[in-house]
């Protein structure tokens, strides 16, 4: 239900969903996940972030807090990291070689304070097939990723590609990632970590337990466009009416 109003942004803007997935996973974890809280970071305090994120997940019994970047892509190219530091392809481009196999290579590219995030990353992509009218919730396993890296591959520009890629494969040459070139004067989509949701299946976990089917919400559409000219008083008048639907649906009323 949650994944279905949050698509149906899509409808008002294509980038509009994005944004709102933020405040409405949130409140999701909230609402509906017991033991934990969550608060909206939002974009104002971007420069003061130590890494990527968009929500802070709270860990109510043992206070651990979990940073979460979320990315609303469709079924495709996923872009992991930034690399804010431009540090990840002057890394590779170090090692000098159009083809890195070697595993002893690989092993200190890895351990590298230019592939720090690489063991960090926190994201949650929210995928969808607007085709299709399905989503999914994959989580990308960075862990399997290394594990699996037996060769980096340097791919120069064509087919539309203006710079140059490194990618990186597994033992059956399957794709699993790639860095991206970036430095200072790249924008944030010319560099960074990126992977592809179809080409590397087989390294993401889904927490939806694979993909679900989801349907526009018009009623929410036409909500939000009546919201926008109502009064403060409508808008409260209306959050109590939400949070009993909310409270109906936790007792089990989910129609």
């Amino acid at each position: 239900m949650t994944l279905s109003n949050i698509f149906t942004m899509r409808l008002i803007g294509n980038k509009t969903h994005g944004d709102l997935a933020e405040i409405a996973i949130s409140e999701f974890i909230n609402q509906y996940m017991y033991d934990f809280s969550s608060t909206h970071v939002g974009k104002d305090l971007y420069r003061a972030k130590s890494q990527e994120e968009d929500i802070k997940v709270i860990n109510d019994i043992n206070h651990e807090e979990i940073p979460i970047s979320l990315k609303a892509y469709g079924d495709g190219p996923l872009q992991l990291s930034t690399d804010k530091s431009f540090s990840m392809f002057p890394r590779l481009i170090e090692e000098g070689d159009e083809v890195i196999d070697s595993p002893n290579s690989i092993a200190k590219i890895f351990s590298d304070p230019a592939f720090s995030s690489f063991s960090n990353i926190n994201i949650m992509p929210l995928i969808y097939d607007e085709k299709n009218q399905r989503c999914n919730i994959l989580v990308f396993d960075y862990i399997a990723a290394k594990e699996n890296t037996v060769c980096i591959v340097k791919v120069s520009a064509g087919r539309g590609r203006k710079h140059p890629v490194f990618r990186f494969l597994d033992a059956d040459e399957g794709y699993i990632c790639e860095v991206r070139y970036g430095n200072a004067a790249a924008n944030a989509l010319q560099r960074g970590l990126w992977t592809h949701t179809k080409n590397a299946v087989k390294y993401f976990e889904s927490v939806t337990n694979g993909w679900i089917d989801y349907s526009h919400n018009l009623v929410l559409v036409k909500l939000f466009s009546h919201a926008l000219v109502s009064s403060n008083a409508g808008h409260d008048a209306a959050l109590k009416k939400l949070i009993a639907d909310i409270d109906r649906m936790k007792r089990g009323g989910l129609k």
